[in-house]
């Protein structure tokens, strides 16, 4: 059975994304500083050449070791989940081949006919739950994994779900003091992780985990 998986970077207290990144201050990068705290969490990703490729940003970037595992995590994944603010922030931001090249189920409330991208990518919007969004995605991944993008709340309801079986985390040495925290609102027992593999460069410490 194909596995769930989440790959996210992290701020070392704990956040996904900094105070005041929300879609009313999307075009105001300077309110609370969302934006130079953001572009320091990401800044990992932003030199790696297949990053670069697949969202048009241009030639070039880093090749190695992080490179070839963000082509790995996109090359496994045959389906992802996100959430509906993750989705109006890449719906603004993402070149019109969204990243994805894979069905996306979008949990909302929104009643809205799927959305078709170049590129392979189709947008489907799920109303009735996260468990129903997780059965889509398993029968359109054709075997492959399948990716919760995020944002936290998603994450943390898949969580109390006990669907995760891997965490990809890259742990980027900055603190921005508040945000979206990730592990929060979980269910006692949490589930229960191990370390699989580690990988340490100077902009991000990149940690596998597998469920134990």
């Amino acid at each position: 059975m194909s596995k769930v998986f989440v790959n996210i970077g992290l701020s070392l207290d704990g956040y996904m994304a900094p105070e005041g990144m929300s879609i009313e201050h999307w075009d105001n990068p300077e309110y609370k500083h969302w934006g130079a705290k953001w572009g320091a969490l990401m800044s990992w990703i932003l030199k790696q050449q297949y990053f670069r490729e697949n969202l048009q940003f241009g030639t070039g970037g880093e090749t190695g070791p992080v490179n070839d595992m963000l082509r790995h995590t996109m090359e496994r994944s045959g389906a992802s989940i996100m959430g509906k603010r993750m989705f109006d922030a890449g719906e603004r931001s993402w070149p019109e081949e969204a990243p994805f090249h894979t069905p996306v189920y979008v949990l909302t409330h929104e009643k809205r006919e799927p959305w078709v991208r170049p590129g392979g990518t189709t947008f489907h919007f799920v109303n009735d739950g996260p468990a129903r969004a997780l059965e889509k995605a398993r029968a359109s991944a054709g075997g492959r994994d399948i990716r919760i993008s995020g944002g936290a709340e998603v994450i943390q309801q898949y969580l109390n779900m006990n669907a995760i079986d891997e965490l990809e985390i890259a742990l980027a040495p900055v603190v921005f003091g508040g945000g979206r925290r990730l592990f929060e609102h979980l269910q006692d027992p949490a589930p229960q992780f191990r370390i699989d593999k580690m990988l340490n460069t100077p902009d991000a410490t990149h940690l596998r985990y597998v469920r134990a």
